[in-house]
């Protein structure tokens, strides 16, 4: 006979694992299907191995991204951030807050995975892994039936957990995004988010040498108005920026979009460069300095297009070394405007490879936003990642995934 389950979940991350357990206590008969033989590598590997669970700020839905940024709102306060942090508490899983809200464990990602594993098999979850799903059909008698690598299976309901396509070297794949096509569902085209930005050779060619470099900075996007303002550390890499600013912007930027920094954040340069002028012979680029990394005033100094701002010296003196006292208080006015908004424009991203979620996904129109069914398909639920939702960086994504798993693991019906 075939084995017949109430549901069943593709997809053994965070999202799919939470869900898994919270619907098998509630008494369904579930099994959870995962291609990969290592259980929820994104948790593993996430906060460097000490998971960033959660954010105290994660049941703000303008904290996301989506075509209906409303959308997410039910989900995150139906189970917010609180909740999660009890379910830790309860397993003893000591944390600590580490920046804006961001939680990460005191110990190691594995002590999440192992809770909502022991969550699992509280309620009795079946396990199919390592196991793929060859073919998925809509049955009008039982639901679905699944054609897996171990036989066939039928369910009530099929809950698809299975992520977006970023970090591919653990597994990620579009299978969800191809089911949901299989069954006329509009899927918004993903793209990779929270990502690190890279330019062309000859164009970073003068700031490669800055590898390693970060500071604090903020950064916005001049042709997306509505996209928020960062103030994050920002990262110098032999290929382009990283860093949480520039991790952030990248899930709001298109490509041909500049972006726009902001190398003294909270500073008056303009008046602190004029000041300087008065009574002092120093350099320009060392009052730069005093601003930024060295290298960095350096650098910029010579290579950011304000060459043309500064009067030429006799001698050919670089623009870094011209004193500042040489130069006029209009002059260093528009050279800080220059650096308080440094404008460039990216070639691209690092794409997949490096990216930590996915933007885009099953498009939110055709899911209902308390139990994440789709309306068109009766018994077919999508979480996670896999929807076009996305979330900030520190923790966000993840309170996504529980918030959504939970929100499909109670309307889940059992037979």
């Amino acid at each position: 006979m075939l084995p017949r389950f109430d549901a069943v979940i593709v997809g053994a991350g965070a999202a799919g694992l939470f869900c898994a357990g919270v619907a098998a206590q509630r008494g369904l008969r579930v099994a959870l299907i995962d291609h990969s033989e290592r259980l929820a590598e994104k948790i593993r590997i996430s906060g460097g191995g000490r998971c960033n669970f959660t954010n105290l700020e994660a049941d703000r839905p303008d904290r996301f991204i989506s075509r209906d940024p409303r959308f997410a709102r039910h989900a995150l306060r139906a189970y917010r951030p609180d909740r999660f942090i009890a379910l830790m508490q309860s397993y003893g899983i000591s944390w600590h807050e580490k920046h804006r809200g961001q939680l990460f464990c005191d110990d190691s990602s594995e002590r999440v995975i192992e809770m909502l594993r022991t969550e699992c098999d509280r309620g009795g979850v079946h396990w199919l892994r390592p196991c793929a799903v060859q073919e998925v059909a809509q049955s009008d008698a039982s639901g679905f039936k699944l054609h897996t690598d171990t036989g066939e299976i039928a369910c009530t309901s099929l809950v698809i957990a299975t992520g977006g396509l970023s970090i591919p070297k653990i597994g990620a794949t579009d299978w969800g995004l191809r089911l949901a096509r299989q069954f006329g569902l509009e899927v918004i085209e993903p793209r990779p988010a929270l990502v690190p930005l890279t330019f062309t050779a000859q164009s970073w060619e003068p700031f490669a040498a800055l590898s390693g470099l970060a500071l604090e900075v903020d950064l916005s996007l001049p042709e997306r108005p509505d996209a928020p303002r960062f103030r994050e550390d920002l990262l110098f890499t032999h290929r382009g920026l990283s860093g949480p600013a520039i991790l952030q912007g990248s899930s709001y930027w298109q490509a041909g979009e500049p972006v726009a920094i902001d190398l003294a954040p909270g500073r008056d340069l303009g008046q602190a460069l004029t000041q300087a002028r008065d009574g002092t012979r120093q350099q320009l680029g060392t009052v730069l300095s005093a601003v930024v990394p060295k290298r960095l005033a350096q650098t910029w100094l010579a290579d950011a297009g304000v060459a043309a701002l500064v009067p030429a010296a006799p001698g050919g003196a670089a623009v870094s070394e011209r004193r500042i006292a040489e130069l006029g208080n209009r002059t260093l006015q528009a050279l800080a405007s220059r650096f308080k908004d440094w404008r460039i424009q990216p070639a691209g991203t690092e794409g997949w490879r490096k990216a930590e979620v996915t933007a885009g996904g099953v498009a939110t129109a055709e899911l209902d936003p308390k139990s994440l069914q789709a309306h068109r398909i009766p018994g077919l639920y999508f979480i996670g990642e896999v929807v076009d939702v996305t979330g900030w960086l520190g923790g966000y994504n993840f309170q996504w995934a529980w918030a959504s798993g939970w929100c499909a693991a109670q309307a889940l019906p059992k037979r």
